[in-house]
């Protein structure tokens, strides 16, 4: 039998058929690229994540920073993949900036930048929704929660793809490793600018509380600062970004969701539940097993990289009945688009208070959205997936129009 190859067009355009042969035959079998062992059901998935003594985070050091790329990425040094106790004493640090109060505090801006987006989205009519809209919304979050340029969201959003995109690209393309590396160096010296700026003033924010943190009565070091910072602008723009466009691209192919959610407001939690569940920003994420173990009878061997298929388990029929049917009124949801356990996505609440607020506005003005293009292309990335861009025409309602 054939590997399959998770980065092929076709895979990559539609993967969910794949997904599902997958979980039916081979749920625990290795694949390309690199032969990694992919894991597609649910339960496996979520018995993985929880299990830190043998599936060790360090497995998305593949991702992140592959032999390949020959330059460190401050992303790896992050968190993100560290592993108990070290994890638990990042993330308390990092569990300050995302409480109910902050993020609470910072929905009014939200609000305001989605309205006027929303505004100038419906004037113009056809626009290129990611950089028109998502990206920008986000940024403007970002930008206030950490104390951004929200003038350089292009520069983060061309960082962060870049970044993302590692895993999706041949050692041999020495071309686009070349522009990773610049990314990467770019977006360093941009992290330490910003964290000597945090230390020569008077600044009242999250950056400013970590220059003060201590960790087991010791300052944080450099690179965890930088690690941070990285983390918060890979993963805060990626995830819901993401979450955004996939949700604008289901309105567009599902238009009587645009009436409905307007007709029935508590219904708009659900959606956004059930794109996370059919769509989520968080598509695999990998880890390295740290001695033999098994999963669904399988044996993996010690020090193997393991690729965490989120977006398989999300459509796991022993979880969800019908699992590629589109419905935000099923019963059965789970979290597990943003992570599991340990890891559960710290921005969580603040990219569901995001998508949240951006529809609500996108409603008040927007009567339906239609693709310009039934075929997209999507990014080259083993941990999320998104559409490079989405190309909308956007019908305002009468009274949008007259505003």
């Amino acid at each position: 039998m054939n590997r399959l190859n998770l980065l092929a067009p076709g895979v990559r355009e539609n993967p969910y058929p794949f997904y599902a042969t997958l979980r039916r035959e081979s749920p625990v079998c290795q694949v390309d690229p690199n032969g990694m062992w992919a894991v597609t059901r649910y339960d496996d998935i979520v018995a993985a994540l929880k299990n830190t003594q043998v599936f060790s985070s360090a497995g998305l050091r593949v991702a992140s920073e592959p032999p390949y790329l020959r330059r460190h990425n401050p992303l790896s040094r992050s968190l993100l993949l560290a592993d108990p106790p070290r994890h638990s004493q990042l993330r308390s640090l990092i569990n300050r900036a995302f409480t109910a109060a902050t993020v609470t505090s910072l929905e009014p801006q939200m609000r305001s930048t989605a309205a006027k987006l929303a505004d100038e989205l419906v004037e113009r009519r056809s626009a290129e929704f990611i950089g028109d809209f998502a990206l920008r919304a986000q940024v403007s979050a970002l930008a206030n929660l950490l104390g951004l340029d929200p003038s350089l969201g292009k520069h983060f959003k061309r960082w962060a793809t870049d970044i993302v995109g590692v895993s999706g690209i041949s050692p041999e393309d020495q071309v686009r490793l070349g522009e990773v590396r610049s990314s990467i160096d770019e977006m360093e010296r941009y992290a330490q600018a910003l964290l000597a700026k945090r230390r020569s003033g008077q600044e009242d924010d999250w950056l400013s509380d970590l220059l003060r943190a201590r960790l087991d009565n010791s300052e944080l070091t450099d690179d965890d600062l930088v690690g941070f910072v990285f983390l918060f602008l890979v993963a805060g723009l990626e995830t819901t970004v993401t979450l955004v466009t996939q949700m604008v691209s289901t309105l567009a192919r599902r238009p009587e969701w645009m009436d409905r959610l307007r007709e029935e407001p508590a219904l708009i939690a659900p959606f956004i539940e059930e794109v996370l569940r059919t769509e989520p920003p968080l598509h695999a994420t990998i880890r390295l097993t740290l001695a033999e173990t098994e999963l669904s009878g399988v044996r993996l061997p010690a020090h193997a990289p393991v690729l965490l298929l989120v977006g398989s388990g999300l459509r796991d029929e022993t979880r969800f009945e019908d699992p590629d049917r589109f419905d935000p009124e099923r019963r059965a949801q789970a979290n597990l688009a943003f992570g599991h356990g340990a890891h559960f996505c710290v921005g969580a609440l603040l990219a569901r208070t995001q998508a949240r607020v951006v529809l609500e506005e996108l409603l008040r003005k927007v009567r339906r959205f239609e693709l310009r293009s039934e075929r997209l292309e999507w990014n080259m990335s083993l941990n999320t997936r998104c559409p490079l861009e989405l190309p909308v025409e956007a019908v305002s309602l009468p009274w949008a129009q007259c505003a």
